[in-house]
């Protein structure tokens, strides 16, 4: 059990962490367009990241895919640009036309589960179930992006529900602030 709390901890930090900014930059996008009271949505949401995650950081551990680092740590700022622009196209913000933001929080997933992958690899011990560790380590994923997303959803309501901001500018803004940090680290990490 010892294990599973090490994994959970290093999965929570991979998201809580001051290290973590590309990850919470792109939960940031994810949920700009989401209220409190789509909070239900927002939990499915950070699953199917996690999902996404998880499936090319299980394949990157046991050595069936393997992609550049480099590449992996450029397109994960890319990937945060993209959702952010593609929040920018919505005009309303209904069940239905915010549905692709399921499929770039799956499909993204999958790239950001290759940033840590390599680093992973070698912090589980030969003595140690991968699976095990595995499973620890995206619980503490999960827990961490979750505590992301209420931050995220409370600053939101702030904004939306109180200040009464247009939910349009709300919009607006928290994606063209992750999207402009996003961008400098991009092309901060050109290959």
């Amino acid at each position: 059990m010892s294990d599973f709390g090490f994994y959970f901890s290093l999965g929570w930090e991979h998201i809580i962490s001051w290290d973590a900014l590309d990850h919470q930059l792109f939960i940031l996008a994810l949920a700009a367009i989401y209220l409190l009271k789509d909070w239900k949505q927002v939990l499915v949401l950070v699953t199917a990241f996690t999902i996404g995650h998880s499936l090319t950081l299980a394949l990157t551990v046991f050595n069936i895919l393997h992609f550049p680092s480099a590449w992996t740590e450029f397109l994960i700022p890319c990937t945060i640009v993209a959702t952010a622009i593609s929040n920018l196209f919505q005009k309303n913000f209904t069940t239905r036309s915010i549905r692709i933001n399921y499929f770039l929080a799956l499909f993204f997933g999958l790239i950001h589960g290759m940033g840590f992958a390599s680093k992973l690899k070698y912090i589980i011990a030969e003595d140690q179930s991968i699976g095990w560790s595995l499973f620890g380590f995206n619980v503490g994923l999960e827990a961490g992006q979750i505590a992301v997303v209420i931050i995220i959803l409370l600053i939101s309501y702030l904004f939306v529900g109180i200040l009464k901001v247009e939910r349009v500018k709300w919009v607006i803004f928290a994606s063209a602030a992750a999207m402009s940090v996003a961008l400098q680290m991009a092309l901060q990490r050109i290959p």
